[in-house]
């Protein structure tokens, strides 16, 4: 959208230039070039109204189906919760924190993100989530199992061992979208962060990435990555330094 809104400006740029350089050309006719840089103001404005008001769509699409979510997991009744190995999940926490990341981080990816699956192993999924949060970076999940946020708490609460790991988890279906993930576990490190597009069914192409895809560890892939000195070797080198201060 801000690529659009920037041609946009450019074509007003371009029409308020044509009518000056007019001027000091003898023969030209001044009222055909002003007509045509007014001709081209009014149509640089329609093109930036038309982007922002699709632009506002997507966000209420997109607000839309964050709202309904976060009412069907308030539905669940708390009591009936399964504990994991650390206790009782904290609900309210986990609502509170998914409605401040939608209101304050919305549209911005990670950089390094691991794609998973609530299907896969308990084992590998438990040290997947503790290692990626130690890292610094967010395991990604596509949805609810079966669209159940009752399904989800409940596989979430067997593989989440510390209560600061929970601010590494999201759901969201567009960054699968961006990086044409098909396969779980897949690990991918960004170049630089960027805004997915807010439709139900868009696709973002993401800055230049490195990915890995299969069942390896958190640690070997930030280090292949880092080693192999692509796009997010930068990216992989932090990850395995906060990976590195652990205990």
């Amino acid at each position: 959208m801000r690529t659009l809104l920037l041609s946009a400006v450019a074509l007003l740029t371009i029409g308020t230039g044509a009518a000056v350089l007019g001027q000091s050309v003898e023969g030209l006719d001044l009222d055909a070039v002003r007509a045509r840089s007014q001709t081209m103001q009014a149509d640089a404005a329609a093109l930036s109204n038309e982007v922002a008001r699709r632009g506002d769509e997507f966000r209420h699409d997109a607000e839309t189906v964050h709202a309904v979510a976060m009412e069907k997991v308030r539905g669940i009744d708390k009591a009936n919760l399964p504990k994991g190995s650390a206790g009782a999940v904290d609900f309210d926490e986990m609502i509170q924190t998914a409605s401040a990341n939608m209101k304050d981080n919305r549209g911005t990816a990670p950089q390094f993100m691991v794609f998973v699956s609530t299907s896969m192993p308990e084992a590998a999924l438990k040290q997947i989530i503790a290692d990626t949060s130690a890292a610094g970076g967010v395991v990604v999940f596509r949805g609810f199992p079966g669209n159940s946020g009752k399904a989800f708490i409940a596989a979430i609460s067997k593989v989440v061992t510390k209560d600061q790991q929970f601010a590494s988890i999201g759901i969201d279906p567009r960054l699968f979208r961006s990086f044409d993930v098909e396969a779980v576990p897949t690990m991918v490190v960004s170049s630089s962060d960027f805004t997915p597009c807010d439709g139900l069914s868009c696709r973002t192409t993401p800055p230049p990435f490195d990915r890995i895809v299969g069942n390896v560890t958190v640690r070997y892939a930030l280090q292949t990555f880092a080693d192999a000195n692509g796009p997010g070797a930068l990216v992989a080198k932090t990850a395995l330094a906060n990976l590195g201060r652990t205990p």
